[in-house]
Formats: structure tokens, sequence, C-alpha cells
């Protein structure tokens, strides 16, 4: 009998001490949630970072790039465009017909009826008289009242040619602008003036630009326009 009871104890004994071993062992750590491994993932340390893919926008701008800037246009100074529009012009209480260029600026001085455009004018001046003007009367007398007048005048020529009107007698020459009110400078200029004669009344219509200025055709249409309306 007491064999058994000593068995019995020893079991107990036992017992209890596997009992308390199983009491006192670690628990494993429950598993991170997804989320938190994610972040860690993302923040653990330095590394190539996602790009974010270009917006349309930027794409659109990157393909087409900057427009290409019109050219710039540039005529000589003094040339008349090819696209001027001629208007006929009667001065008050003539006879006679001329063609000026459309929209420039007129004005009246000394007798004479003044258009001009920039560099550009043209000068028509009507006179009553009996004596036909001719190249001699024209250089001998004219020109020099014309060299007292106009300033640095030079290279007068004198000559007589046809136009539409009728023969007519032209002097060339050059002289020097007015000065500018606004920028001060002075302009050489190149002259033609027509002298027209019908009995008992003279025009002259004076043409001037820029001595470098390609008015050749201009000037043509507008000496061609003298017509005598009655």
């Amino acid at each position: 009998m007491t064999v058994v009871r000593t068995r019995l104890a020893a079991a107990a004994g036992l017992g209890a001490i596997l009992l308390s071993g199983c009491g006192n062992s670690p628990t494993a750590p429950a598993p991170a949630p997804t989320s938190a491994r994610v972040a860690s993932a993302t923040t653990s340390g330095p590394g190539p970072q996602p790009t974010a893919p270009p917006s349309s926008s930027d794409a659109a701008s990157s393909s087409v790039g900057s427009p290409t800037p019109a050219a710039t246009e540039s005529n000589p100074p003094g040339d008349i465009p090819d696209t001027q529009v001629y208007v006929p012009f009667t001065p008050n209480g003539t006879h006679i017909s001329v063609k000026v260029p459309e929209g420039w600026a007129r004005a009246t001085t000394g007798g004479a009826t003044v258009f001009s455009d920039k560099l550009n004018r043209i000068e028509v001046h009507v006179v009553k008289t009996t004596t036909a003007p001719t190249a001699s009367t024209v250089m001998s007398m004219e020109v020099p009242q014309l060299r007292g007048s106009v300033p640095k005048f030079a290279s007068p020529k004198v000559k007589t040619v046809s136009r539409a009107g009728g023969p007519v007698v032209l002097l060339t020459y050059q002289g020097d602008s007015a000065v500018d009110p606004v920028t001060g400078k002075v302009v050489r200029d190149a002259f033609e003036r027509y002298s027209y004669f019908r009995p008992g009344t003279r025009v002259d219509l004076t043409l001037s630009g820029p001595v470098n200025a390609d008015n050749v055709d201009p000037w043509r249409t507008v000496s061609d326009s003298l017509r005598w309306t009655s």
C-alpha cells in the first residue's frame, strides 16, 4: 500500500512540473497586418521611387514645340507698294484730272495741292499762262530759281518726253527734304517735275521721294494719268 501511494505522489509531481513548463513558455508574435508591411517596405530606406507618367498637356507641348515666328517683311525706304490704289483728282476751278494714291494726306500750300505719305510727295500746281514751257526755258529760267529754293540742289536734267496726255517737259534733279519735325532727319530726295501745257493753262506735276526708292512704275502711273477734261 505504501508503494502505491509513493507512485501516485511521483506522478502528481511530474504533472505539476509539466503544467508549470507549459504556462511559462513564450508565445510567438502575431503576423503584422498587410498595410503595415507595405508601409514598412516603402519607407525602410533609400531606393528608386516610382515616377508619375507625364500628363497629356505636357506631352502635347513637348511634341508641338514653340511656334515659328512669321518672317518680317521689309521694303526699301520710300518704295510705294505695288498694291497701291489710285483715285482721280481734279483741282478746284480747273479742267484737268490726275490720279493720285488713295489714302495719302492732302494739303494746300502756295497755290499747289500736295499729297504726301511717309517719305513720298506729289505736288499739283496749275497756273494760267500763255507761254508754253520748253526744255530751253526750263533750264535757263527755272533751274536757277530752284537752285536758290531747294536745299543742296543738284544734277538738273531737262528733256521732252511723251505721256498719255501729250508731250511734256521733264525736269529731274536732286535735293534735300525739309527737316522732319519728329525725327530731325533730312532725306536726300529725287525729283521729277512734269510740265504740261494747253493754251492758257500750265500744269506742273512734281513727284519726289528718296533717291534709293524704286518708284518708276508709280510715278509713271501718275504722270501718265493727267487728262484735260474740256
